[in-house]
């Protein structure tokens, strides 16, 4: 499998120093960020790449001689948002990453599956967590009607460019756990759309990310290696779906995610927390992770995502990379034992 770095939490440097970094930390990838979310830091020229074979060639001997190389690229956003200055831009962003993979020789883009309005004519988001009341399966009923749509176009573009999209099973959105993958697959008839496992999501949830990655096998394209931390006395007390968010004023450093929409201040004390592998799950369970997606595709890209904020950028990164590089030795060597 090849192991690397999703480079977000590398946006504060070049792309040389970058790749550097990884290289440091003995490993091998770099998912690169190419618009949603977040801006295309390391992929300043994309539009001349997109036209240009030399503003191509010029981007792709960046890498040369540095021992790392893409490992797929990343574009996380809501393209089904009902506000078209947010949904637009993040479904074209996917289909400009779509076609930015193929010409950088790379079939791998992860994404989210989006999130619509409850309603036709909405303006905001509607999740719903809980579907127990025949409205809230109302709601769903549309939603998934606005997904298929997009997702059928999406994957018929995926396929004409050889690019698997993987889509992030993240709470917020409509396809977060496997019985939805199931049904957006089955929706669309889509042969280019599976997942990113994101193990971190899928812990906070209760569910178990080797369970999840053998359910849906040949369907997890990619995976992020990123842990979480289950804080026993404030979950016990406020529960996973804790909602003690704070809203930061424009005077204070906050993250855009589209629009005027912004990312809040995680609760505190926190039910929950995002941390550095080895944080919350221990190096064998990482090396079992591992070697289910090694059944999926010994080929398989594993990018550590960094959000640990106890953790500095580069000592984050240290602690994770230690964790996935010793998982993966524990693996190799009983692969090796069994062959």
């Amino acid at each position: 499998m090849k192991l690397g770095v999703y480079n977000a939490i590398l946006h504060d440097r070049p792309l040389p120093e970058a790749l550097k970094v990884i290289a440091d930390l003995g490993l091998t990838g770099i998912e690169i960020n190419t618009g949603g979310f977040l801006p295309a830091v390391h992929v300043p020229a994309m539009d001349q790449i997109l036209e240009s074979d030399a503003a191509r060639d010029d981007f792709l001997a960046i890498f040369e001689g540095t021992g790392v190389s893409i490992a797929g690229l990343n574009c996380n956003g809501n393209p089904l948002h009902p506000k078209r200055e947010i949904g637009e831009k993040h479904a074209e962003d996917i289909r400009r990453s779509i076609r930015l993979a193929h010409r950088l020789g790379q079939n791998r883009v992860v994404t989210m599956s989006g999130l619509p309005g409850g309603e036709p004519g909405a303006t905001v988001t509607n999740w719903i967590v809980n579907a127990w009341n025949s409205a809230a399966l109302d709601v769903l009923d549309y939603q998934w009607g606005v997904a298929a749509r997009f997702w059928k176009e999406t994957d018929q573009l995926a396929r004409e460019y050889g690019v698997k999209v993987a889509l992030e099973l993240h709470p917020q959105n409509l396809v977060f756990n496997p019985a939805d993958v199931h049904k957006l697959v089955e929706l669309t008839g889509a042969t280019h759309i599976g997942v990113e496992l994101d193990a971190s999501h899928l812990f906070w949830q209760q569910m178990d990310p080797i369970t999840v990655v053998r359910e849906l096998g040949p369907l997890v394209f990619q995976a992020a290696a990123k842990d979480v931390r289950i804080n026993k006395e404030t979950a016990a007390l406020y529960g996973v779906l804790d909602n003690r968010f704070r809203r930061l004023s424009p005077e204070e450093h906050r993250t855009n995610l589209g629009g005027n929409e912004w990312a809040n201040e995680w609760p505190r004390p926190a039910a929950w927390d995002f941390v550095a592998l080895g944080k919350g799950h221990d190096t064998a369970y990482w090396a079992e992770f591992l070697r289910a997606l090694h059944k999926v595709d010994p080929n398989m890209l594993v990018n550590i995502e960094h959000e640990d904020v106890e953790l500095g950028r580069i000592e984050g990164l240290e602690v994770a990379a230690k964790v996935l590089l010793d998982a993966d030795a524990t693996l190799s060597a009983s692969l090796k034992l069994t062959a």
